[in-house]
């Protein structure tokens, strides 16, 4: 947790907070999904975490997976804005309360790269099928990860049309 948010907690206690803050969609070059084991939720997670005073999602993003991946990612693309409604609502196991407003992007594992974990916050890591997820991931994480699924397959069913249409 960061300095900022450490210093709202000590003023609010448990008490339900606005975080905006960023995840990115990693994938290998198998299409697989890179998901973390969180050490503060005990869930699967995607790599992000909250936004520091000053920054934007895009600065957020490329820093939350660097600190929590040691991955320096290239381009990415907007999956989308993710906030209201109770599925962006998380109280973590100590009894901090959120509402997330999340800026989901996509990026490529860049190449050669090798993970090198952040163990304060997590425990694992691995990539999986976008169909095969484990059943832990974490309540705000699930409607991205759908988002993302669903983007696949309509890439997919428009691939599939074209190609059709050529024969």
């Amino acid at each position: 947790m960061n300095d900022y948010v450490a210093e709202l907690r000590a003023l609010l206690g448990h008490r339900p907070v606005i975080f905006p803050g960023a995840s990115v969609v990693v994938t290998d070059d198998l299409g697989r999904v890179l998901l973390l084991a969180r050490t503060d939720t005990g869930g699967w997670g995607l790599p992000g975490g909250l936004m520091d005073p000053g920054e934007s999602f895009e600065d957020t993003a490329r820093r939350e997976v660097l600190e929590e991946t040691g991955l320096v990612v290239g381009e990415l693309a907007l999956l989308g804005l993710f906030s209201g409604g109770p599925q962006y609502f998380y109280r973590y196991p100590n009894g901090d309360e959120v509402h997330n407003v999340t800026a989901a992007y996509v990026a490529s594992l860049p190449a050669g790269a090798t993970l090198v974990l952040d163990r304060a916050e997590n425990t694992d890591a691995a990539f999986f099928d976008i169909d095969d997820l484990p059943a832990d991931v974490i309540t705000p994480e699930r409607p991205i990860l759908a988002t993302y699924r669903d983007a696949c397959r309509d890439r997919s069913a428009v691939l599939t049309a074209k190609a059709a249409g050529e024969r």
